[in-house]
């Protein structure tokens, strides 16, 4: 029998949690959540450094491979996915970035009315609670909302510290909080700068977007959430979508959406489903065999992503590699967690970061990381950490102009798709590769990185010229896992995917809710622009059911 739901919502992952939530708040619709991943309780999943462990599991995580990158000298770059409750929010390393205002501003600018940095500002403010340290010694929390941002820095190695005289010595102002206010009367921009990275961390233990919205969702009677359901495709009639296919158990189930069909899988799997269903480029579609329901040319289209380069330094000074180098120190670390949730595994490895201008910029165009930490990810997809003291400097442009493409290989919804990243394709983008290393180069000379350093490793980034750093950029440069646009909101059906209200263009009764529908790349880490997306995103469509109710 064929089960009627008001809303079903394809992807229980950072913006799937949060639709299941406000959509089933009020008791009067029947809400369908569907997950291809199960559980996410598992232990690896909870501490918040586990996610080194989660990095390449099949059990959590879809393990995606982009095809051969040109830009990138040829390169099949690995991308991790959540395949899990709370899907990337559950396995990402849990930095809570807001993005910067022009990124906002952009998106209105690009056809996303509504989506200005003032709007969005208001809805993040809704959404936090942040733990901070009071002044006497004890915790604070602002705010009221569902996703709790955690101040770390009484966990973070103290190695740190010395980023953060780095910064000083570079120019850059010390942050409190990098999605705090810019000074008063500067021309700085909230984020500019260098400081200590909020988490998604509460009381020791990651806090996804599953434990924030669809853990209290779950005790409704009118939300119903199905584990390991791969949705094979979006069922339409006469052009508008009226539910979905899915197999569960080795079983075929049909679901009805007695209003709409909301995908949330995520910037790789959204376009994905699009396409599987005949919504997509007619040419794509047609070459697999796809019967063309809506032909959109830019389903898949427009796929933008981070690249960070970093470098690795050895040091004189301890740093986290001295108690988590040897299985002797990992298993104090992991002795100390489970008595006081407190300690090494307690914080992610990600612990400074921020935003900075390159040379003439009239915005900040680079992110920067800092790691007390060296690190590397085996064949097998483990992570290893050096015996040594070591530490990693990293810069990440923030805003690339490249465009990739998401495609199908066939009409089998088991096989996944085609990730082409199209990587430093733009004049733009392998310039601002070049200004970011130059202040990788500077930052390893500051006094107070020099005083720490005993060895720049190989390859040693400072001597190198332009052409140098570029090709430095294409051969070590890396995916930070910031997936985003492939069916992005705009103007009309020739520019993008979904209209400002995220709705699928010419399909009724259709939308798409997550990072996919960006109309670019957010400045920073994209895991709380996506839940900020999805809560608005819900108010939308609340507001367009009440009119038609």
């Amino acid at each position: 029998m064929t089960q009627t739901y008001d809303f079903i919502i394809i992807g229980a992952g950072s913006a799937g949690c949060v639709l299941a939530d406000r959509l089933s708040a009020n008791g009067r619709f029947e809400v369908l959540l569907i997950e291809a991943g199960g559980s996410d309780l598992h232990p690896w999943i909870k501490v918040p450094l586990g996610y080194g462990m989660t990095f390449s599991d099949p059990k959590v995580n879809w393990r995606y491979n982009a095809a051969s990158d040109p830009g990138l000298k040829g390169r099949e770059a690995y991308w991790p996915r959540g395949k899990v409750i709370g899907g990337s929010s559950s396995i990402n390393a849990m930095a809570y970035v807001r993005g910067l205002p022009h990124d906002f501003d952009d998106w209105e600018a690009a056809g996303a009315t509504g989506w200005n940095w003032d709007n969005v500002r208001a809805t993040y403010d809704a959404l936090e609670t942040t733990d901070e340290p009071a002044e006497d010694g004890s915790r604070r929390l602002r705010g009221k909302g569902p996703i709790h941002v955690s101040d770390l820095t009484h966990e973070m190695n103290p190695f740190s510290e010395h980023f953060l005289s780095a910064a000083e010595d570079m120019g850059w102002r010390v942050l409190e909080d990098m999605n705090g206010a810019a000074p008063q009367g500067s021309n700085l921009v909230p984020g500019e700068g260098l400081g200590y990275v909020r988490s998604t961390v509460k009381n020791g233990m990651r806090w996804s977007s599953a434990d924030a919205f669809l853990r209290p969702a779950l005790k409704r009677k009118n939300l119903t959430v199905a584990k390991g359901a791969l949705v094979e495709k979006v069922l339409t009639e006469n052009g508008a979508a009226t539910g979905v296919r899915f197999t569960q158990r080795g079983a075929q189930v049909e679901a009805r959406a007695g209003r709409e069909v909301i995908l949330s899988a995520g910037a790789i799997n959204s376009p994905q489903l699009l396409q599987l269903s005949g919504i997509g480029p007619s040419d794509l579609l047609k070459a697999k065999g796809i019967e063309v329901v809506q032909d959109l040319s830019q389903v898949g289209r427009g796929l933008q992503d981070h690249l960070a380069v970093c470098h690795f330094y050895w040091a004189n000074e301890k740093t986290l590699n001295a108690k988590l180098g040897s299985l002797w120190g990992q298993g104090l670390a992991a002795l100390r967690y489970a008595l006081t949730r407190g300690g090494p595994l307690s914080v992610p490895v990600n612990q400074t970061s921020g935003f900075v201008r390159t040379e003439g910029a009239a915005q900040p165009d680079v992110q920067v990381y800092a790691n007390p930490a060296s690190y590397y990810t085996t064949p097998g997809g483990k992570p290893h950490i050096d015996k040594g003291n070591g530490f990693l400097l990293c810069m990440q442009p923030c805003r690339p102009t490249s465009r990739g493409e998401i495609s199908i290989q066939s009409a089998d919804p088991r096989e996944a798709p085609v990730i082409q990243p199209n990587s430093l394709a733009t004049e733009e983008d392998r310039a601002i590769a070049i200004k970011s290393s130059h202040l990788l180069q500077q930052m390893a000379m500051t006094p107070s990185m020099q005083a720490v350093t005993t060895e720049r490793r190989s390859p040693d980034i400072v001597p190198m010229d332009d052409d140098a750093l570029l090709e430095n950029f294409r051969a070590r440069s890396g995916s930070v896992f910031h997936a985003s646009c492939t069916a992005r909101m705009g103007q009309t059906a020739r520019d993008s995917v979904l209209d400002s209200r995220l709705r699928v263009h010419g399909v009724r009764g259709l939308r798409v809710i997550d990072a996919s529908a960006f109309p670019n790349v957010t400045s920073g880490n994209t895991n709380a622009p996506t839940m900020m997306l999805a809560a608005r995103g819900a108010e939308l469509v609340l507001e367009d059911h009440a009119l038609a109710s």
